[in-house]
């Protein structure tokens, strides 16, 4: 019985993501273009895009924080262990992040325009390529965990 509520709970939350997302996506590209920002298009609806993916993003974050820390604190009394090895995988995130933010280049870019020179500073420049990175490697290792999954559901036939 439960299986089957998660997932028509998560049937139902990923349909209305996907429906919120799509009408956003289609008034960013279909809604029109304000005034060019120097030779620049300038797309009407960039800030409920930006907005929306700010809402996904803290939505992600938030759930892999609580989720973590309920998994931790639930492993705790039964397995102290298990509960250390959860509490690793934020400790590898921590350490991705802070190996990526030294990886990054600091060097300021040229022939920007005045109102983004705020964020044309070392610090800045080197959290953008964190970030970037960061997604990379997460993409690569999800990518590799799912070729590893499917090679030994076969390997164990």
């Amino acid at each position: 019985m439960a299986v089957t509520k998660i997932r028509r709970i998560s049937s139902w939350t990923l349909i209305a993501v996907a429906i919120i997302s799509i009408i956003v996506l289609g008034l960013f590209y279909l809604g029109g273009n304000g005034a060019p920002l120097g030779e620049f298009k300038n797309p009407t609806y960039t800030g409920e895009l930006l907005y929306w993916v700010y809402i996904l993003f803290a939505i992600c974050a938030l759930s892999l924080l609580l989720f973590g820390l309920f998994q931790f604190f639930r492993k705790l009394k039964d397995n102290p262990k298990a509960a250390l090895a959860s509490l690793a995988i934020f400790a590898a995130f921590a350490i991705l992040l802070v190996i990526a933010y030294f990886i990054g280049d600091g060097t300021p870019l040229k022939n920007i325009n005045a109102d983004l020179q705020t964020y044309n500073t070392p610090f800045w420049l080197k959290v953008t390529d964190m970030w970037l990175y960061s997604m990379y490697i997460l993409f690569a290792l999800s990518f590799l965990a799912m070729i590893w999954g499917s090679v030994k559901k076969i390997v164990s036939k």
